[in-house]
């Protein structure tokens, strides 16, 4: 994949692109196990769900899973609408623009991505912050 990188950063494509790269490469126990999830990226976490997830001013979201942990889930309960995640392309592309230099910034960024839906995806198989923190 060829990466335009230019004052916006990564187009859209490419960042979904990325997104899709940090999927592919699950290891194959937990892929396997991605049911009824769909992961989607938007550009930024819109003012309420700031407030709902009381995110502090001056901080913001890299992702947010939206759904029922798997942990949580009972075979008699009735099917559920699709879990989502959304992986947020502006504060990624935000923090990740320490250097001026394009090819490590490229680096950072699909690092960030691959951490940040690794942690989704992690609170789709119940663990909390917490436990994907190692405490």
């Amino acid at each position: 994949m060829r990466l335009r990188r230019g004052r916006g950063g990564f187009s859209r494509r490419e960042f979904e692109e990325l997104v899709e790269e940090a999927v592919l490469g699950l290891p194959e126990v937990f892929a396997r196990k991605l049911e009824n999830i769909e992961i989607i990226v938007e550009e930024q976490p819109d003012a309420e769900t700031l407030e709902r997830m009381r995110i502090e001013r001056g901080r913001t979201l890299l992702g947010l899973y939206h759904g029922v942990p798997r942990t949580l889930r009972h075979e008699s309960a009735p099917p559920t609408y699709p879990d989502r995640i959304s992986i947020y392309r502006r504060p990624i592309l935000a923090i990740c623009r320490t250097s001026g230099d394009a090819r490590r910034m490229a680096d950072q960024v699909r690092r960030q991505v691959r951490e940040t839906v690794i942690h989704e995806i992690g609170h789709h198989f119940g663990l909390s912050d917490e436990e994907m923190r190692g405490r």
